[in-house]
């Protein structure tokens, strides 16, 4: 009897327990089927609104000299004078170099002692051919007479041009025995010595280049061609402003603004550019030719222009996209970014005007995120 009472309450424990398995069960079932609400994410947000702006696109540039001349020698000799300190200011016409001009100024008077020997045969020559004329008209000489004087008249005319002729070239050679500067500029290292043997047309003596005002030269591309065409045309209507500004080699910007000045005739056809001319100021001295820089030009953007925080802007596979906030949840919008505007970007397509993008929270969100805003949204800037 024990035994039956002792199965009885075994069995009995274990329906109890089977059924509470099932209640269990059953209330677990039911809270699965119960959706779960997402929990809204917080964000900060800001307005798109159009406005005025400024970008700038950076082109790098070479500093020219307007006018530059290499020094050579036109006559041989030795180098006896040297006029000037290396790396000078010189003045047009000032004398710089000097090559020995004895012979050449010997050459010179006895080219003269010629001419002026010529003139006077050709002055007696003159004299007798007029005086046998007139004697021709009387019969008093041969006919023959007379046409040796007019012979030799000729022949002293003719040389009497020679003898021009060879003052000219040595007094050519004189001047070229001192070698002055051909405009007012910036004189280089002398690449003579005294004493320096110069060879006609070969010998380098030295470099002047002017210095006020420098050019700057850059290349842009093709496409941009009608751009830099109406700021051409624009140029002399309007004073230097800081359009186009220079950024010195240590990356400060020369203190004067430069202009506009030409736009080659050519297009590179294995570069697709063509070069634009600057021209910039430089009382001081401190561009020199050669220099390397890079030339800064502002882009004004007109008061329409719709602007993006740069930290809205996400990147996937080389495309763009930000979250606008619709109601309480976000949508992810491709969006088309232009220059850069400081921390912002411009938007070519994709947004309008007053629409909200978030701009912090982003790295917690999916398209259809649910969301909070958190403050008031204010318009980009």
């Amino acid at each position: 009897m024990n035994d039956m009472n002792h199965i009885f309450r075994h069995f009995f424990s274990i329906c109890i327990a089977g059924a509470a398995s099932v209640v269990l069960l059953d209330g677990c079932k039911h809270a699965s089927q119960t959706p779960m609400m997402p929990q809204a994410v917080p964000v900060s947000v800001v307005a798109i609104q159009p406005q005025s702006a400024i970008y700038y696109q950076f082109y790098p540039g070479t500093i020219r000299a307007l006018n530059v001349v290499q020094l050579r020698g036109d006559v041989s000799g030795y180098i006896t004078g040297i006029f000037f300190k290396d790396g000078q200011y010189v003045e047009k016409g000032q004398k710089l170099y000097e090559i020995d001009r004895q012979q050449y100024e010997a050459a010179y008077q006895q080219a003269v002692a010629n001419l002026q020997a010529a003139e006077a045969n050709l002055e007696r020559a003159r004299q007798d051919a007029q005086r046998y004329q007139e004697l021709s008209q009387k019969n008093a000489i041969a006919r023959q007479t007379l046409d040796h004087a007019l012979s030799d008249l000729r022949s002293a005319e003719a040389q009497v041009a020679a003898a021009k002729a060879n003052v000219s070239q040595v007094e050519t050679n004189l001047r070229y025995s001192r070698i002055v500067a051909p405009f007012s500029g910036i004189i280089g290292i002398s690449q003579v010595k005294l004493g320096a043997l110069v060879t006609p047309g070969q010998t380098l003596l030295n470099t002047i280049s002017s210095y006020d005002p420098m050019a700057v030269d850059f290349q842009v591309d093709e496409k941009e061609i009608p751009e830099f065409t109406d700021m051409l045309a624009h140029a002399a209507q309007h004073h230097a402003d800081s359009t186009f500004m220079i950024q010195l080699p240590g990356g400060n910007l020369y203190p004067y603004p430069a202009t506009i000045s030409v736009i080659d005739r050519a297009v590179d056809p294995q570069t697709g550019t063509i070069t634009i001319r600057l021209l910039i100021p430089n009382q001081k001295n401190l561009l020199r030719d050669g220099m390397s820089c890079n030339v800064r030009v502002a882009h004004h953007l007109p008061s329409s222009t719709l602007l993006v925080p740069q930290v809205a802007v996400t990147e996937q596979l080389g495309e763009h996209f930000v979250y606008v906030v619709q109601g309480d949840s976000v949508v992810q919008r491709k969006v088309n970014i232009g220059y850069p505007v400081g921390n912002q970007y411009v938007v070519q397509a994709g947004l309008q005007e007053g629409e909200q993008v978030v701009t912090q929270g982003i790295q917690k969100l999916h398209q259809g995120s649910h969301v909070i805003v958190s403050g008031q949204a204010s318009s980009a800037h």
